[in-house]
């Protein structure tokens, strides 16, 4: 599901942080002069500009009915490249923040039923979700694993809401999630919605294989193992709208010739997994290597993700 041109960039305030877990920080976030915010749905997730050099992207997990506050949660990340930690022990109550979306890659699709499967972190854009879905006739259950009841940020008030639907799995308690007994057997009509580290959604993966196309439904924060890999020539990029012709070579990505153009394009991971940079392709064959376009937008080939995808032969025109 593409969101190109449809995001905007806000300077909103943190009106309130509060610990929801261990290591889990909540952030509400407001216009400060309480204008509505713009309108998202379940999956979204936004941008906070936290520093010039510092982007990062976190999912959008309170109401979308309420438009006048965003919230995200942001885990401390152990081996952090400086984001979870700036929210976490820089980023205070009252301050301004810039933020660019909302972007939606993980959209909530109908479905007679629906199987949930989230991993730490990875509940947050589940939250949303699973809101929605209970407001309707469909089927639904939530699998939640993490490290600890600790660390489970929303698991009891998940359980207080929903009761049996939510199965919180503590893995020093439970062990890893059971995926042979959630997914050996392939259901019809059935959306299986998965987020959490990449170990689990690999597992996820394999345990769909044999489901029906278009089942399976992932949101990573990290890029697929593998993703990227690929054979690096080098080709022509024209620029439709301003008329350059650049040459992408062997040690370059296709954002780095555009910016060395002095082409002005949003971008903010540079890993594939955001969708910021996702850019309009009038014509040539694309080697997708993103982490976030499903099988069926990749076969349309209207669109890549110029931060790390490349081209399948000689030559690409970018909408740009």
């Amino acid at each position: 599901m593409s969101t190109l041109g449809t995001e905007v960039e806000l300077d909103l305030v943190v009106e309130r942080k509060e610990t929801m877990a261990v290591g889990v920080v909540l952030l509400t976030l407001r216009h400060p002069e309480n204008r509505p915010l713009p309108e998202w749905q379940p999956g979204a997730h936004i941008d906070l500009v936290l520093r010039v050099d510092m982007v990062r992207q976190y999912s959008l997990c309170g109401d979308p009915a309420d438009r006048s506050r965003f919230q995200v949660a942001v885990l401390r990340e152990p081996e952090s490249r400086g984001g979870s930690s700036h929210v976490h022990e820089v980023l205070m109550e009252g301050e301004s923040v810039r933020v660019r979306g909302p972007r939606n890659h993980f959209p909530l699709v109908k479905a007679k039923n629906y199987l949930f499967i989230a991993g730490g972190i990875g509940i947050t854009p589940i939250l949303p979700m699973v809101a929605a879905v209970n407001a309707t006739r469909a089927d639904w259950r939530l699998v939640y694993g993490g490290r600890t009841r600790a660390s489970m940020a929303f698991g009891e008030m998940l359980r207080r809401a929903y009761g049996e639907r939510v199965s919180l799995r503590p893995q020093d308690e439970y062990g890893l999630l059971d995926l042979p007994a959630l997914l050996g057997k392939p259901q019809r009509r059935t959306a299986v919605y998965s987020c959490g580290p990449e170990p689990l959604l690999a597992a996820v993966e394999v345990g769909c294989e044999k489901w029906p196309s278009g089942s399976l439904h992932l949101e990573r924060f990290a890029p697929k193992q593998g993703a990227t890999a690929g054979p690096q020539s080098s080709f022509e990029v024209e620029l439709a709208q301003s008329g350059k012709k650049l040459l992408v070579s062997e040690d370059m990505s296709v954002l780095e010739a555009v910016e060395a153009a002095g082409v002005p394009v949003m971008t903010s991971c540079e890993e594939g997994i955001c969708g910021t940079c996702e850019t309009k392709v009038l014509s040539g064959a694309i080697d997708h290597r993103d982490s976030v376009l499903t099988e069926a937008e990749r076969a349309a080939g209207d669109t890549m993700m110029i931060c790390v995808s490349r081209a399948k032969g000689d030559r690409l025109v970018l909408d740009v």
